[in-house]
């Protein structure tokens, strides 16, 4: 899907711009026209040559250099670009541009560019989620900027934890993800809930379920794909966060989902509520860790809300609001019954039992139940696959 498309990438002063001729190469690989623009700070750790020979096209740096054609070159770039991609992106560079300010080719550029922006924040831990950066980041997500998550790893200064650059593979396929799918939400707002939820017990133990979050993900990731602005919710994951979310915000409990949810739930033209939420809590959370004293143990629990049935109350006209049903038996009776209680525009159920479908798989076998009473079934699909065939059924509400 990159043949022919001219991106521009913005390379920032930051040690993992060594990474970036990688990304310059594997995007003209796939047939993309590539315009390189550097700072001063990223001559430091790669030369223009460099990406020069990789593009075949001259790299832009400073703003005052004799040009061979008489256009403006930073405006000139912006008006060429198909997209445009900041990696790494400091928070030099992210500060910059959360305020306006255009003192360089780079930011003069994206200052003038009416493509879309992905960035790649690239830096220290600390540095990363000082207040002052993710104030930075979420005024440019705001503004439509695509966040590409940053990893975890090693980290250059010698330290561990997130901030590192992704692999040049994921950045070159987030561009590609953006130009395969039909651009259908833009301007949609959805919201999606994920993973399992954790009720402590004691400061060791924890009530929980065998959700991974693999298909509430995936949906995640394809309305990225459609051009939505995607927030995810997410229970505890050993998954990578999906590239491209407006915001993701991690939770343990079902009371902390709740919060998020309630406190997005009102901006949201769409609501697929795919985490598997604990229904019961413990009723009092010990302060120290429990010790094997007797050969028995009763655990009292209390209800916890039900967050599905209140945003069902809550929901208002045009709002589309989807939910889940994991069952072991009586799928579809159960489904049903959810489906009308809580005010659902239309369910997906699933068997958990059936090989192949459910928690912890690639795949998952699905049916969904719409208002109108009818039922649509799914051979065994990848749950990416899946969450196409989803947002399709959301679509055609929406028309």
């Amino acid at each position: 899907m990159l043949e022919g498309k001219k991106i521009v990438l913005c390379v920032a002063g930051g040690i993992a711009a060594y990474k970036v001729v990688e990304v310059a190469s594997k995007l003209r690989q796939r047939g993309a026209e590539v315009h390189v623009i550097m700072t001063r700070e990223a001559k430091e750790f790669v030369t223009e040559l460099t990406f020069r020979e990789i593009t075949g096209q001259p790299v832009a740096s400073d703003m005052f250099a004799p040009v061979a054609h008489f256009n403006v070159e930073h405006i000139a770039l912006a008006n060429l670009a198909d997209a445009v991609l900041i990696a790494p992106a400091t928070a030099n560079v992210i500060a910059k541009a959360a305020c306006g300010i255009a003192d360089d080719m780079m930011t003069t550029t994206l200052l003038a560019t009416r493509a879309p922006i992905f960035f790649a924040p690239s830096m220290n831990s600390n540095m990363l989620t000082n207040d002052v950066t993710q104030e930075n980041i979420k005024k440019l997500t705001a503004r439509g900027w695509h966040l590409i998550e940053p990893a975890s790893g090693h980290l250059a200064c010698g330290t561990s934890g997130k901030g590192r650059l992704p692999e040049p593979m994921e950045l070159v396929e987030t561009i590609d993800e953006f130009f395969s799918a039909e651009k259908t939400l833009v301007g949609k707002n959805v919201l999606v809930t994920a993973a399992g939820t954790r009720e402590p017990i004691d400061p060791v133990r924890y009530i929980g379920n065998r959700s991974s979050g693999r298909m509430g993900y995936s949906i995640a990731q394809e309305a990225v794909a459609r051009g939505a602005n995607v927030t995810l919710v997410s229970g505890l994951s050993a998954l990578s966060v999906p590239r491209g979310l407006s915001e993701f915000i991690s939770v343990e409990t079902a009371a902390e989902m709740r919060s998020a949810v309630l406190e997005r739930f009102s901006k949201a033209d769409i609501v697929i509520k795919a985490a598997a939420v604990a229904d019961y809590r413990a009723k009092v959370v010990a302060e120290n860790k429990i010790k094997k004293n007797d050969d028995e143990w009763t655990l009292t629990l209390e209800k916890n809300p039900d967050i599905l049935k209140e945003l069902g109350q809550k929901k208002k006209a045009g709002q589309i609001l989807v939910g889940f049903a994991a069952e072991t038996q009586h799928l579809l009776e159960n489904a049903k019954t959810k489906l009308e209680k809580k005010n659902l525009d239309f369910i997906v159920a699933n068997d958990v039992t059936k090989p192949n479908a459910g928690f912890n798989t690639e795949t998952n076998l699905i049916k969904i139940l719409s208002r109108d009473g009818s039922i649509e079934e799914f051979p065994l699909m990848k749950k990416r696959d899946l969450a196409a065939k989803i947002l399709d059924r959301v679509e055609s509400i929406m028309k």
